[in-house]
């Protein structure tokens, strides 16, 4: 029994001993701690040397190991620096050395018929067929050669000087109109001037609305832009470079193929609320054939017209077209009621008579003719200069 009791007692010993051991922490076991720290245990009054960031307290605390040094931040890019375009006046008297180099064969020919020892009847053929090569159209030349006649025979003199002003005085009466080639874009009742840019595909409407941004700039107006072709990929992203080199923001959509409407509708209401002079509409290309982007092109000035009256409807013509872009005139006219007429190439091979052909069909104003690929190379039409260039005056 005695032997009994004395192994119970020796196996409670047992049991208290190694849970103590278990119990106590690894490193008063003699174990060195990571970092090879050397704790005293025998009442906290010895010293550490472990880091211990961030406390503060008694001992000396070693630094902190060194850290990987951060990547330099990215500066950020920098805005590109404002241009500050030229203004608007005189831009075509500047221009005009170029218009006449791609007028003068027009002039010219019309110049040495005129002025020739015989005018009989087959010389005023010769003289109704050159106008009409140069695109003034069947009904316009046969007027202006009517008109010719009856002048040479009242004043009966035909020396070089007399034939250039004779000529000259007839040009301007066919280009001359009532309406007036001003440009409608001051604000007015509290709102920015509406002005739409519409035409068929490959006019050069979107590099229209950027240069003509940048021509109201000069004259120191600020502009906001609203690319409502929502089509073309890249038109966006074009139009939005023109404004940024002039300061003009341009209202987009984040999703290709959006309602071109409801963009217009965004950036009207966004210069209302930015108080600019003036909201210039970029509008998708479109074939004056196909009736369901027509009509969708009058949705687009129509939803505009809740928000804010338009000002202008200005129809960019390319002038190489010629007769073609009667066609294409007539049919917006019907469906946006244009106001005004853009033409651009008319530096190349271009015709001059366009314009009074499109003038006298639609009874439109030409308000602007592009003469170069330049920035400023759009300009005010200006119909003295113009058949000066003709002419080479």
């Amino acid at each position: 029994m005695a032997y009994i009791i004395l192994i119970i007692v020796l196996a409670v010993l047992a049991v208290a001993i190694g849970g103590t051991l278990l119990l106590r922490p690894r490193g008063s076991r003699g174990a060195p701690r990571r970092g090879g720290a050397d704790f005293d245990t025998g009442g906290g009054t010895g010293t550490t040397t472990e880091s211990r960031p961030g406390t503060a307290g008694a001992g000396t605390i070693a630094a902190p190991p060194p850290q990987p040094s951060a990547p330099p931040a990215e500066r950020p890019a920098e805005a590109p620096a404002l241009e500050l375009p030229p203004p608007s006046a005189g831009r075509m008297v500047r221009l005009r050395a170029r218009l006449a180099r791609s007028q003068s064969g027009f002039g010219s020919a019309l110049l040495s018929l005129l002025s020739s020892g015989r005018l009989d009847d087959e010389t005023w053929d010769e003289i109704e067929e050159v106008l009409i090569t140069a695109d003034v159209g069947v009904t316009p030349a046969r007027q202006i050669v009517s008109d010719l006649k009856t002048r040479v025979k009242v004043e009966g003199t035909r020396t070089p000087d007399d034939v250039k002003a004779m000529l000259r005085t007839e040009l301007l009466s066919q280009v001359e109109t009532e309406a007036s080639r001003a440009l409608r874009t001051r604000r007015h009742e509290g709102r920015p001037a509406v002005v739409l840019v519409v035409g068929v595909n490959g006019t050069g409407k979107t590099t229209t609305c950027g240069k003509l941004a940048r021509s109201l700039v000069g004259d120191g107006e600020t502009v906001l832009l609203g690319a409502a072709d929502t089509f073309r990929a890249a038109a966006a992203d074009q139009l939005q470079t023109w404004g940024n080199r002039v300061g003009a923001e341009t209202v987009r959509s984040d999703r290709e193929g959006a309602d071109p409407a409801s963009v217009a509708f965004e950036a009207v209401s966004k210069g209302i609320e930015t108080e600019v002079d003036v909201v210039l509409i970029d509008t998708a290309g479109r074939l004056h054939t196909k009736t369901g982007l027509m009509d969708e092109l009058g949705k687009v000035k129509r939803v505009i017209e809740k928000r804010t009256s338009v000002d202008e409807v200005l129809l960019v013509l390319d002038a190489t077209t010629g007769q073609n872009g009667l066609r294409q005139a007539r049919v917006f006219a019907e469906v946006v009621d244009v106001s005004g007429i853009v033409l651009t190439k008319l530096d190349g091979t271009a015709k001059g008579g366009i314009v009074i052909a499109v003038q006298r069909e639609l009874g439109v104003p030409v308000k602007l003719v592009g003469l170069g690929e330049g920035p400023d190379d759009l300009a005010p039409f200006d119909p003295d200069t113009f058949v000066d260039a003709i002419l080479g005056g």
